[in-house]
């Protein structure tokens, strides 16, 4: 057996066997150093049994890799101490995620939070006795008999293979059906914390039993720890809820429908600022724009094979009449309808064709949240039809136009991925080869990192996914460029080409913000509300010290509205009260006037940073705002 540690030496074993006797032989001080190993692409723990022609690498705690090791073994910890304190509880599934863990549990009375306190209490008693993680191997006949009183656990292994081997972990007085890995024992997991509970459907379906789901957060350090929670706490004052209702730009009222928003004034100015610089912009990088309807035909959506492959997403439809009509999940037939209004000519391609289109997709009501996830959303969709000697080039205008919308928003840091060709896939394989080589050859061209994802691309072409990371590092999904060798062929669209005859079109799918309902929360939380002077709802708002200075006041208001600068006054109230106001609605200027600035003729201007200005003209005060504007800073 060969065994790779960190700094790229290696460990020879004659023989199979535990990897923890192994390593308790050759080097005690390894099981302190390193929480896993990795054989054949798999993760394994080291109470795993590896054949003598085994291979592994070793996996260190302070890697990425080990949270997902330790925090699976915290949530079995959890289990342990719920069972503990609830001993009729009934155990789901209790996985590793992204910066945490959770676990299933149907209770007959849902958690709150003083019982989380409890169970968090209970946990570090279970890590305090150090128990040892053990795997035990078994039959499928064993296994039920173990999980006689776990109906869920039983279900799991009813939807397993016959052959499928079957383990348990056992540590102390806790057993659970796992496929692991697991850390040598609880006493490892020592920096974790409870977050929150929420109701999950069993397996993710609303016909299912809704169980109690218990998050929280495990690192390998208490500094990781402390530093993971103070994001969070950041975090949760960044909340795009929390601070759409704060600054008054949006609801979602349940009378009107779950995952539906209602604008408001501040938002809908802030949305009109984004929409009127996505339109500008994609003139000015060679589009069109196009328009398309709400609604169409059900044989339009039989075409595309949106009713095959996306009913579930889609609402039931309206009879108009006597046809079905659906409300459009998305807009690209509309797009390939409008390619195949009249022939087309090679001359003309590549056609650009952009739209702000409103499209609407069934969400389960336990996955809404926020913007984030809604039910009606605009898309800033764009089609692209070229001919194959053109698609590198456009991927490269593409890509461009990318990094160009991104970087005016304040994003710098992002990442591209390119999608690769799943299993099963529409199209001839050298189609994809060719469409894949251009993706990658685009993302070169521009000297950006990027990601291979194997296998990830959609059945109709490949893609690249750009993801960006906002002012906490969080990353979030945003812009895609999608080839599709599926519509043209749907829609049977064709150009004629230089020899004559007809020849198909290559189709682009393309998306830069990704949705204006996503993009703006996104936007929300990234800036904590404190947009850029040119996407604030109000830049600047006037404070008359007393209500003499009214007068001059409204002046003010005057020249700057007459400037194109969104201002408002406020002369009601104490001033401080005023001041106070402003600032957490996070005006950007706020323009103090008295009498002094009355008899200068100035303005006394204060940020929301609380910072002050030293007072100047009207005129000043209006060019360097105009100035900001016009280079999309921030104040």
């Amino acid at each position: 057996m060969k065994i790779l540690l960190q700094d790229g030496e290696a460990i020879e074993h004659d023989g199979g066997g535990y990897l923890k006797d192994i390593l308790v032989q050759k080097d005690k001080g390894l099981l302190k150093t390193y929480i896993g190993a990795r054989h054949d692409g798999e993760r394994v723990d080291f109470h795993t049994r590896m054949p003598a022609t085994a291979e592994v690498e070793l996996i260190p705690w302070d890697s990425d890799e080990a949270a997902w090791i330790y925090r699976h073994s915290i949530s079995h910890v959890l289990a342990q101490a719920v069972r503990r304190l609830f001993p009729d509880v009934k155990l789901a599934i209790g996985p590793a995620i992204e910066d945490g863990f959770y676990y299933d549990f149907d209770v007959e009375t849902p958690f709150a939070e003083e019982d989380l306190k409890s169970i968090e209490k209970e946990m570090k008693r279970v890590v305090k006795q150090n128990h040892k993680f053990e795997r035990l191997d078994v039959t499928r006949g064993e296994a039920l008999r173990l999980l006689e009183d776990e109906p869920y656990k039983q279900e799991i292994v009813a939807d397993l293979g016959e052959e499928e081997d079957l383990s348990f972990y056992r540590d102390g007085d806790f057993v659970d059906l796992c496929r692991g890995p697991h850390m040598l024992g609880t006493g490892q997991g020592r920096y974790f914390k409870l977050l929150s509970v929420a109701g999950a459907y069993w397996r993710g379906d609303e016909n299912n039993k809704m169980l109690q789901r218990i998050y929280g957060t495990a690192f390998a350090s208490r500094e990781a720890l402390d530093h993971h929670m103070a994001m969070l706490e950041e975090a949760k004052k960044r909340d795009h809820r929390r601070l759409g209702q704060e600054l008054d730009l949006y609801s979602i009222d349940e009378s009107v429908g779950p995952g539906l928003v209602l604008w408001h004034p501040n938002g809908a100015r802030m949305r009109n600022e984004i929409e009127n610089f996505w339109r500008a912009s994609h003139y000015d990088k060679g589009y069109d724009l196009v328009a398309s309807p709400h609604v169409g035909r059900s044989a339009l959506w039989e075409t595309s094979g949106h009713l095959e492959f996306y009913a579930e997403g889609m609402y039931a439809p309206m009879e108009i009449d006597g046809q079905a009509y659906y409300a459009k999940p998305m807009n690209c037939p509309f797009h390939s309808m409008i390619y195949k209004s009249r022939l087309r000519s090679y001359r003309e391609l590549p056609f650009r064709w952009a739209e702000l289109g409103t499209v609407y997709r069934y969400e389960r009501s336990g996955a809404l949240y926020g913007l984030l996830r809604v039910r009606g959303f605009t898309q800033d969709d764009a089609h692209i039809f070229c001919r194959p000697d053109q698609m590198e080039d456009e991927i490269v205008r593409v890509i461009d136009f990318t990094v160009y919308i991104l970087r005016a928003f304040g994003f710098e840091d992002f990442k591209f991925y390119v999608a690769t060709r799943p299993p099963k896939y529409v199209g001839d394989e050298a189609g994809w080869d060719r469409a894949t080589d251009a993706l990658k050859l685009a993302v070169d061209s521009q000297q950006l990192p990027y990601e291979i994802d194997e296998g990830g691309g959609a059945f109709y072409g490949p893609k690249i996914d750009v993801k960006i990371n906002d002012a906490l590092g969080r990353e979030w999904q945003c812009s895609t460029i999608q080839f599709d060798f599926n519509l043209p062929e749907r829609f049977d669209l064709n150009y004629v080409g230089q020899d004559g005859s007809q020849h198909r079109p290559y189709m682009v799918h393309r998306t830069l913000l990704g949705s204006m309902e996503r993009f703006f929360g996104t936007l929300v939380e990234h800036y904590a509300g404190a947009f850029p002077v040119w996407l604030a709802p109000v830049q600047a708002i006037v404070l008359p010290i007393t209500e003499s200075h009214g007068d001059y006041a409204a002046g003010v208001l005057q020249r700057l509205e007459g400037a194109g600068i969104r201002a408002r006054l406020a002369d009601d109230n104490t001033l401080n009260y005023r001041i106070r106001q402003a600032q957490l609605q996070k005006i950007p200027y706020m323009m103090v006037v008295g009498d002094r600035e009355v008899e200068a003729e100035q303005v006394a201007i204060r940020l929301r940073t609380g910072e002050n200005l030293e007072p100047q003209s009207i005129e000043s005060a209006i060019a360097m705002i105009q100035g900001k504007v016009e280079a999309r800073e921030e104040i």
